[in-house]
């Protein structure tokens, strides 16, 4: 079981380049498919107040919906890199 969900859409470049780096950390996480609507995407808006992916969530460190994929890569490399 991972503590990370990653709210992402297929052919998303801005999930694309979280999940390079979710990769490069060596990192699990769960991914979780939203539909291509905004209006029907009820559970990342839940999860983050918004619509837009990807939307990170990390259990383990309190992050409940972190938006941006730059928020996300630089959260990620200083949560889980290799100065963290």
């Amino acid at each position: 079981m991972t503590d990370l969900t990653l709210y992402e859409l297929s052919g998303c470049p801005y999930c694309a380049t979280v999940r390079e780096t979710l990769a490069e950390l060596d990192l699990e996480y769960e991914s979780v498919s939203v539909p291509r609507a905004h209006d029907e995407r009820t559970e990342v808006e839940a999860v983050s107040g918004q619509t837009g992916v990807p939307v990170l969530v990390d259990e383990a460190n309190g992050v409940e919906g972190m938006p941006e994929s730059t928020d996300i890569v630089a959260y990620l490399e200083e949560t889980y890199g290799d100065a963290s």
